[in-house]
């Protein structure tokens, strides 16, 4: 049987301050390492697919990429920019048409789903050949294996943990939690020190709140036996972490009403609002909220969400991936091009200007080096407690129908027990899952 591996070393406006003092990988100039770097492709055109907006000033960056890659290989560059919404859909039409690009960046949910119709290129040993097998972020390596084959290259990737208002802390004299009895604990002393300030909110329209407290309790969202994925999330242990994440608005009144139909979104600007001391959210979090409120500067702090009794709970680890289309006849050009943009002088550049961390962890290594306090701890919690969803298209379509959000939305509503609703979801997804 095959479960969620725990990742032990390790999108979407993370602060760009703790990567600019990022040093290059072990390829620092940027340049590919593979022996097919030597090979001539003048006259060549390799064509690429970027989604667009990840990075504000990708017009550019990309000109600087067209430009080395011409020195380098001889080929031109097509990059051809597709928007996030539209995306999907433009990938199953080409798919279906042999119409695919050379290379194109893929969802870390995407990776599996296109690997499993043959429309992607195995990298494993372009990758083990590169010797960056043991220098990428497992829990995006994860995203990307399908029956112990590479479909796609790390590139960038984002991931949550608790933001929080650092000077309520300090006034309340509460200590960063390290465990889920201390996180409780400081949100009541915040509660107590605050009237009408939500200490912790339960967004009910967020699916990512919830999976550290599932994954934490030692339980999952689904398992593989064989060729069969089968629901887990109303295991003995997922359904304790359910209780307690959900506990803290169902019975300790840390959350709000209003919570169980927030979107991130929502947390986000209630937070930005002051009503808010700590929350669940996103490694670009704290660059979104000194943008938007500057005076906040010296108010908001960051920590990993804490182990149940000890260590980090898995966070889930959700960027991008680079993959080589199968029906590509540039398959080496193609690598270079990835390896290019994955690895050294170019993956340090993407990160500086798009704000996300890079799927080297050598490169994340050094972001915790510097110490940012507002970056080392997304930092850490990736490097030490990332986590893929199961690798099938038939999550993504759980994640369309919003299986997990229902689940936590009747929890929080009063409308069914955790475990009540925790079978209804797991009865959901094993049908999606038999499908």
């Amino acid at each position: 049987m095959q479960r969620r591996s725990t990742v032990a070393v390790t999108g979407t406006l993370l602060l760009a301050l703790g990567l600019t003092a990022c040093g290059g990988g072990d390829s620092s100039s940027g340049e590919s390492t593979g022996d097919a770097a030597a090979a001539d492709h003048s006259g060549e055109t390799l064509t690429v697919w970027i989604m667009e907006g990840t990075n504000p000033d990708g017009d550019a960056f990309f000109d600087e990429v067209t430009t080395a890659f011409k020195e380098e290989t001889g080929a031109d560059l097509q990059i051809e920019f597709q928007p996030w919404a539209s995306a999907h859909d433009k990938f199953t039409t080409s798919i279906a048409g042999n119409t695919t690009p050379d290379v194109a960046e893929l969802g870390t949910t995407w990776t599996g789903e296109f690997a499993e119709v043959g429309a992607l290129s195995d990298l494993s040993d372009k990758i083990k050949a590169s010797g960056l097998e043991e220098d990428l972020v497992p829990g995006l390596v994860e995203s990307a294996t399908l029956d112990g084959a590479r479909y796609g290259m790390p590139w960038y990737a984002g991931v949550r943990s608790i933001v929080y208002r650092k000077d309520l802390f300090e006034a309340a004299g509460i200590e960063v939690p390290t465990t889920w009895a201390e996180l409780q604990t400081a949100a009541e002393t915040l509660k107590a020190a605050n009237p009408g300030l939500i200490p912790f909110p339960i967004a009910g329209d967020s699916q990512y709140g919830a999976m550290p407290f599932i994954w934490g309790a030692g339980g999952d969202l689904a398992v593989k036996d064989g060729d069969t994925w089968t629901s887990e999330i109303n295991s003995p242990d997922s359904v304790k972490g359910l209780e307690f994440y959900t506990g803290l608005a169902t019975e300790a009144g840390l959350s709000t009403a209003a919570a169980t139909t927030w979107k991130e979104t929502d947390l986000l600007s209630n937070f930005e609002q002051g009503n808010v001391g700590m929350m669940i959210s996103g490694s670009w979090t704290p660059g979104k909220i000194l943008t938007d409120v500057p005076d906040m500067a010296d108010k908001i702090g960051a920590f990993p969400i804490p182990g149940e009794t000890d260590g980090l709970s898995d966070s889930f680890l959700g960027g991008s991936h680079l993959g080589v289309f199968a029906a590509s006849e540039k398959q080496d050009l193609a690598w270079e091009f990835v390896e290019m943009m994955t690895t050294g002088k170019f993956a340090e550049e993407w990160g500086n200007q798009s704000g996300y961390f890079p799927g080297q962890t050598s490169l994340l290594e050094k972001v915790i080096e510097e110490n940012d306090p507002l970056v080392a701890p997304f930092a850490q919690q990736m490097v030490e407690a990332g986590a893929s969803v199961p690798v099938t298209p038939l999550y993504g379509q759980i994640q369309g129908k919003k299986t997990v959000e229902t689940m936590l939305q009747s929890i929080l509503s009063g409308s069914a027990t955790v475990q009540e609703a925790a079978d209804t979801a797991a009865a959901d997804m094993n049908e999606t899952f038999g499908s």
